[in-house]
């Protein structure tokens, strides 16, 4: 058998398995595994430097399948080139309850698979942030002669993904940072699922990539060779590379080859059996010939001899230079230093009212020293979220004044892209990455947090402003519902502190959390140190809820708050002890956390028997009612806000401790 016909039977396997896998599942989009299998095949047999046996090797190259809808694709090379959880068995479960062959790849459920996509756009940005991370890496560990962080991020996207907005945002940066270890194939295939891409994306895609600046070529992606070449050539450039690759989807389909019908739907039989005719395929469904596997599976001993050169490598790093080789190795595997968190602030009682946006900031100035690890930015609003990190330098190309090494990202104004990014960092592995925006705009990337929620990315979100307590901006910069929203994700902690003590404990738990990301909810407004904060709040943070403030006696009232309207309720207990009310403070910073507690410690701050409980938040209510119940009330926003100083806001819309007492004296 030639080369050429192997490499053909190869690309054909890929083909025939998706689409056996499809019909099985009776849902699935064979179309781009089809037409795309020969650069794919290209890229897994000739370039790409992974160890199907130990797919967590860190020198490896990261591939990403953008288009996320082909994942057929992504599992038909994970199983042949030997990945030990993608059987042949995962593969006739495509789609099925409990398989980790989901309709879109989740990179939990698989190894093999770097990171979940399938929202269009995602795995794009996803690719930059492991680009970045290389970069960083590579500049901070790498010595003469010890290339110890040395690879590239590969991708496959597709039309969709050029469409969305997220990808041109990461992609513009991308060209800026000259990430030149970031190849993308694009799949040129001019189908959508509403039909030609004349509807509706006719425009010079790779003319817009070659404005931002990356390396573009064009090429048939049905050729094998001219594939070979480009990634060869996109290899030899310090820029991004986009590889537009003109495909046929559905290829070899006589029926349905370049239509939007082979884009999202099943062959079916007839149809399967037309194109094995077409293609001089087997009638055997799932079949693999065993010098194709043979072909794939020579990845097994090609990574595991790369890998054991770079671990031979390794040694001699170590022995050379152990403090790097430690603290790289400690990054990896995501454990933390010890004593991190001692160079925390805390603050007394009467010490100056501050926001805790300036809180936060001296927090993470604080642990920046000790955790390499922590590197991030803004999305144009560094000043605002006071989220510089001082004397860390900016992660930039040197043509732009700064080093790989430094620790300062600007996102420029590109939330969503920096949401993306941000978990891509996370994923490629040894970076807590962090992102800092307004909390209103907490919207522009909410896709992105949605699927690091899912996808269980360890990324911290810093967003201040985070209530009508910004004042005069009014409420196209007030955030309202974004809240209760946010709290709706699962696996995301939103905690939103009170003061300065709660803040670095917020930044403690922050760090040290695992499963998600974390959000910080942080205020423009000034905030006076609590009473009892610095003392309770290190434990009382961590648990999401605690006793900030407690009567003689059983309570009579039950004053619920986080953030900037703790105070309030501090205020409202004195007050209502003078009309001999027993009322207890409860701060609140994280409502996901306290939910999460055992029974025992919950109905302890939050005693069963008292029923008058009043929550307090410059927010929309929902959340609220998980914990005041039928006889509680809220006071929250139920209508936007409006542009006026904040104190004046504050009290027009009831967020003061005279109104607190009165809702709580209405109770009683």
């Amino acid at each position: 058998m030639t080369d050429q016909t192997l490499a053909q039977r190869a690309i054909n396997t890929i083909r025939f398995l998706a689409i056996d896998a499809v019909n099985q599942a009776e849902s699935g989009h064979p179309g781009l595994p089809m037409g795309a299998a020969p650069m794919a095949y290209v890229l897994w047999t000739k370039f790409l430097r992974h160890n199907p046996r130990n797919p967590h090797w860190f020198n490896r190259d990261r591939f990403i399948l953008s288009a996320g809808h082909g994942s057929m694709l992504l599992y038909s090379l994970l199983h042949l080139t030997g990945y030990e959880e993608m059987t042949m068995e995962q593969l006739k479960n495509f789609r099925q309850w409990g398989s980790n062959t989901a309709g879109h790849p989740e990179n939990f459920l698989a190894e093999g698979i770097e990171v979940s996509t399938g929202p269009l756009g995602q795995g794009f940005a996803n690719g930059v942030g492991m680009a970045i991370a290389e970069r960083y890496l590579a500049a901070r560990f790498n010595r003469p002669g010890h290339e110890i962080i040395d690879h590239h991020t590969y991708a496959i996207c597709s039309d969709g993904d050029l469409m969305e907005g997220i990808s041109a945002e990461a992609a513009s940066l991308a060209a800026h940072l000259r990430l030149g270890k970031l190849i993308y194939l694009y799949d040129d295939n001019s189908i959508t699922i509403d039909g030609s891409t004349t509807r509706s994306f006719t425009e010079d895609a790779p003319a817009r990539f070659e404005a931002y600046g990356w390396h573009v070529q064009k090429i048939d992606g049905m050729d094998v060779g001219q594939v070979e070449a480009a990634l060869r050539a996109a290899h030899d450039d310090e820029r991004p590379s986009l590889i537009a690759a003109r495909t046929v989807i559905g290829y070899g389909s006589p029926g349905r080859a370049g239509t939007a019908k082979v884009h999202g739907e099943p062959l079916g039989a007839d149809e399967a059996k037309a194109t094995r005719a077409n293609l001089g395929w087997p009638e055997e469904t799932f079949y693999v010939p065993g010098e194709v596997l043979e072909h794939y599976r020579s990845a097994v001993e090609q990574g595991e001899q790369l890998e054991a050169d770079w671990e031979a490598h390794w040694e001699i790093y170590y022995d050379e230079y152990p403090e790097l080789a430690e603290e790289l190795r400690r990054m990896i595997a995501e454990e933390l230093p010890e004593g991190w968190d001692e160079a925390l602030p805390t603050y007394e009682v009467g010490s100056k009212a501050d926001a805790t946006r300036n809180y936060g900031g001296a927090a993470m100035n604080a642990i920046a020293p000790h955790l390499p690890e922590l590197i991030g930015g803004s999305a144009d609003l560094t000043g605002s979220t006071k989220t510089l990190l001082k004397d860390m330098g900016d992660f930039q190309h040197p043509t732009h004044g700064g080093s790989y090494e430094g620790r300062n990202l600007y996102f420029g104004v590109r939330e969503h892209g920096m949401g993306g990014i941000l978990t891509g960092m996370y994923l490629h592995g040894a970076l807590l990455p962090y992102g800092a925006t307004f909390l209103i705009f907490s919207d522009y990337m909410r896709g992105s947090i949605r699927l690091a929620a899912l996808s269980h990315v360890h990324a911290i979100y810093v967003m201040t402003h985070d209530s009508i307590g910004l004042g005069e901006d009014g409420p196209t910069h007030q955030s309202i519902e974004q809240l209760p929203s946010l709290r709706a994700i699962p696996n995301l902690d939103v905690i939103r502190p009170a003061d300065g003590n709660e803040t670095s404990a917020a930044w403690r738990v922050a760090v040290a959390h695992r499963g998600g990301p974390v959000l910080m909810a942080l205020s423009r407004q000034n905030l006076p140190v609590l009473e009892g904060s610095k003392e309770k709040s290190w434990e009382g943070v961590d648990r999401g809820g605690y006793i900030l403030s407690d009567c003689e006696g059983e309570p009579q009232v039950l004053l619920i708050a986080s953030g900037s309207e703790v105070q309030h309720c501090v205020g409202a207990q004195s007050l209502l002890a003078k009309q001999s009310i027993r009322a207890r403070v409860i701060s609140m910073p994280s409502l996901d956390r306290f939910l999460r507690q055992e029974d025992d410690y919950r109905d302890a701050v939050l005693p069963p028997t008292v029923r008058a409980r009043v929550a307090v938040e410059a927010a929309a209510p929902q959340s609220w009612y998980q914990v005041v119940g039928l006889d509680g009330t809220v006071i929250g926003m139920e209508r936007f806000g409006a542009s006026a100083p904040a104190e004046i806001l504050m009290e027009q819309f009831g967020f003061t401790a005279e109104n607190v007492s009165t809702e709580a004296q209405k109770l009683l």
